[in-house]
């Protein structure tokens, strides 16, 4: 932590550009219901995402499976840690329910970590494939996958299932990552995101930075320059918000301008696309940035 970050309030004011309307439009709250009545998770509610008002009145939103408990504690995550009590076989049938009610076309799946199951959840991802393929044949499927442990069985069972995207965050730079997620591994993660191209070297892959942890912005090109080095396809970066006082510190804000700047200097590295903004998150038009994807294949 450095001195700057010391010199912070707890939680310091928000700049304008950080600043969203609440949440609670029509479409917001039908979404709202279908979740709570098919007793799912998302992501978008347990990580406290500033977008959810956004993307849930658009209709689109990131199930979490697994559960809402973390095996893992990441020092920037609002996500519940603790001891996770098995697991539901009957979720992918209600994720794909809750798809194919909504009439999604795109859909992101994400988990917490399960470090206590053997393949840390893998088979439950594939299966979640299975079912809303079965019930919504066109829709686009992302998944955002924990780094399972390191384990090619479990990831090659996610792959052979066929994903559209494939996701993994390594959320920080080579320097910071240790600090704040100290049961994950900066390089483990590449080597998940180099080893699922070699399991199928056309799967689209993409990974996800946050800013704001403490890192400077030369350690952020140059963990995508990382990224580029295992042929990731997309990126997304994002201003890290502190979920409260007990979570790691925000370091400071980057601007519009200096996101739009990073946006470039990712597209020049060969990214074939990148989300970078204050509100940006993983997930966030995660089916434009598949759409792009495709488009850099077909002209390229």
């Amino acid at each position: 932590m450095n001195q700057q970050s010391q010199n912070l309030p707890v939680r310091p004011r928000l700049p304008e550009w950080l600043k969203v309307k609440a949440p609670g439009s029509p479409g917001y709250m039908r979404l709202k219901g279908l979740m709570q009545g098919q007793q799912l998770h998302t992501v978008c509610e347990e990580a406290h995402c500033p977008n959810i008002g956004e993307c849930w009145d658009r209709g689109t939103a990131t199930f979490m499976i697994l559960g809402d408990i973390c095996t893992r504690r990441c020092h920037y995550c609002a996500v519940t840690t603790g001891r996770p009590t098995g697991i539901d076989l009957m979720e992918p049938s209600r994720v794909a329910k809750t798809v194919s009610s909504l009439g999604l076309r795109y859909c992101v799946i994400t988990s917490v970590n399960r470090d206590d199951l053997p393949d840390g959840g893998a088979y439950i991802f594939a299966n979640c494939i299975t079912k809303i393929r079965e019930q919504s044949p066109d829709c686009r499927i992302e998944l955002l996958i924990p780094d399972f442990g390191g384990s090619s069985s479990a990831l090659r069972k996610v792959i052979d299932a066929r994903p559209d995207v494939l996701n993994h965050n390594i959320e920080s730079s080579r320097r910071i990552f240790p600090r704040v997620r100290p049961k994950g591994d900066y390089r483990l993660s590449l080597d998940l995101l180099a080893e699922a191209k070699e399991m199928d070297p056309g799967m689209v892959t993409k990974s996800g930075i946050i800013a704001g942890m403490g890192e400077t912005r030369d350690e952020i090109v140059e963990t995508m320059e990382d990224l580029r080095s295992v042929d990731c396809d997309l990126l997304t970066i994002g201003q890290y918000l502190r979920p409260s006082s007990k979570h790691w510190p925000i370091d400071r804000f980057y601007t519009p301008a200096e996101f739009d700047e990073l946006r470039e200097t990712g597209e020049k590295m060969g990214f074939k696309h990148v989300a970078s903004g204050p509100l940006v998150r993983s997930s966030y038009h995660a089916d434009e940035q598949h759409d792009a994807a495709n488009l850099a294949k077909s002209t390229g």
